[in-house]
């Protein structure tokens, strides 16, 4: 497993991420060798909090945790991706097929770009090879993110282009083409 390191408004001894990364090896059982993990480090008030992201097999895995203690919140951010992870694996096994979240991306850009006046700024801009993918399988890899939005391409209608969001109530919602 290959690691990267961030800190933000914060500067951590060398000890605290081999830390970090001898808690995360525990994982790598589940993603093999070619994984690579990002480890962000930062403080906000009085909270120091771990946010972890592992890339493997074309998923994305990431849990965020805050605490007192940096040391505490890596432990935490850990546990949670631990459970996340044998929590959809089973479903993973269950339900969907093995290749059923290749998705890479080809593009990233982080470039800003000077805007016009009376223009909106676009901050940060992502491309990537979409794969066709059901929706219960696009809601899981929204989970998995913990985001509240997934774009992706409907295997359900053709290969459209669609979107599944999170609602308020703790429901699901899907934006579709109309054509």
């Amino acid at each position: 497993m290959r690691f990267q390191y961030t800190e933000k408004k914060v500067n951590l001894p060398e000890n605290v991420h081999k830390y970090a990364e001898k808690k995360v090896m525990k994982l790598e059982r589940f993603f093999g060798d070619d994984a690579e993990a990002l480890v962000t480090f930062s403080v906000d008030k009085d909270r120091n909090i771990a946010e972890i992201t592992v890339h493997a097999s074309n998923m994305y895995f990431r849990a965020r945790e805050s605490t007192s203690d940096m040391f505490a919140s890596i432990d935490a951010a850990v546990a949670t991706m631990e459970r996340q992870i044998r929590k959809n694996k089973t479903r993973l096994s269950r339900r969907l097929r093995q290749d059923a979240f290749v998705r890479t991306p080809d593009v990233t850009s982080f470039a800003p770009e000077e805007p016009e006046e009376g223009t909106f700024e676009i901050v940060r801009k992502k491309e990537f090879n979409m794969k066709p993918m059901t929706r219960e399988e696009a809601i899981l890899q929204m989970n998995l993110l913990e985001h509240t939005f997934f774009a992706f391409r409907d295997e359900d209608n053709d290969g459209a282009f669609a979107v599944v969001y999170k609602r308020k109530d703790g429901g699901y919602g899907l934006i579709e083409d109309a054509e």
